[in-house]
């Protein structure tokens, strides 16, 4: 696997980890992750990726290696994160990106796309995320990402996780392994945790409007690909029918084994990931 590199971004009084793949002045690819996760969900598809971009995988704040908020009520939106990745933007020297977002991380591509920044996004691709939530989902979020589990050892974490993140699909044994390495911070007590801020579900509570957004969606002009679970709880029939008719009416694949959301850690779809990425290359804008 192509060695990542990793730098502390001053960003908005924040300091946020960013995990770099591939050579700068490459075509750059952004890789934004789920509430709860970390830009070390993306490691075997950006290791894929990066030989034709720079691929740019950050922790948001609140999460992994980057700072967590000081006003969780403001900082934990969307908001709010989508100006860290404009200035994020700006660090790197990067006018326009390609765009990957898992759940808040696809709702952090069409905020951008769909407003002063979507100049900046050139291909957008959802990864199970559409512009509604479904109130049930979030119910479901709610009640255990608050609640933060505690491990013992990293092999306890790993049973964990695979249990709790089964609707990722199937993956490889060191997909699992990598994923308690990166997804786990250690506590005062030795102990092992999850890596995020318990307080990111301020996201629902202080900012619950921004979990319906179909005003941007018909705003969105570039080419767009959803890629969905077809067991998912958040990307359901009803939504995806609605964005299919709508703003930048894309072509959607949804993955059998999957639920929320997949991992796109799997050859085959790493291979569709990249298939959909050319072909929004060749689409017309608008």
């Amino acid at each position: 696997m192509t060695t990542p590199r990793f730098a502390f971004v001053p960003v908005m009084d924040h300091e946020i980890h960013v995990t770099e793949w591939g050579a700068p002045g490459k075509p750059a690819l952004m890789m934004m992750h789920g509430l709860a996760r970390t830009g070390r969900d993306f490691d075997e598809l950006a290791a894929a990726m990066c030989d034709d971009f720079l691929v740019l995988c950050p922790d948001m704040i609140g999460r992994g290696k980057s700072s967590w908020a000081s006003d969780p009520g403001v900082e934990y939106s969307i908001e709010y994160a989508a100006g860290i990745i404009a200035d994020l933007l700006d660090h790197y020297g990067i006018e326009r990106t390609a765009w990957l977002g898992t759940s808040m991380g696809g709702q952090i591509g069409v905020h951008m796309a769909s407003g002063k920044d979507s100049g900046r996004i050139e291909r957008l691709i959802l990864n199970d995320i559409g512009p509604e939530v479904p109130l049930p989902a979030i119910e479901r979020i709610m009640s255990y990402v608050g609640e933060l589990p505690h491990f013992t050892s990293h092999s306890q974490a790993e049973t964990w996780l695979r249990s709790a993140y089964a609707p990722f699909g199937p993956a490889a044994d060191s997909f699992w392994q990598r994923m308690a390495r990166t997804s786990t911070r250690r506590c005062p007590d030795g102990r092992l945790t999850l890596h995020y801020d318990a307080a990111i579900l301020h996201q629902f509570t202080d900012s619950p409007q921004e979990m319906t957004a179909w005003d941007r969606w018909t705003r969105i002009t570039v080419p767009t690909h959803v890629i969905g679970g077809a067991r998912s709880d958040l990307l359901t029939d009803d939504i995806r029918n609605r964005m299919r008719r709508s703003g930048p009416k894309p072509e959607m694949t949804l993955l059998d084994d999957c639920g929320h959301a997949p991992s796109l850690s799997r050859p085959q779809d790493i291979s569709t990931f990249r298939t959909a990425l050319a072909t929004l290359a060749e689409a017309p804008v608008g």
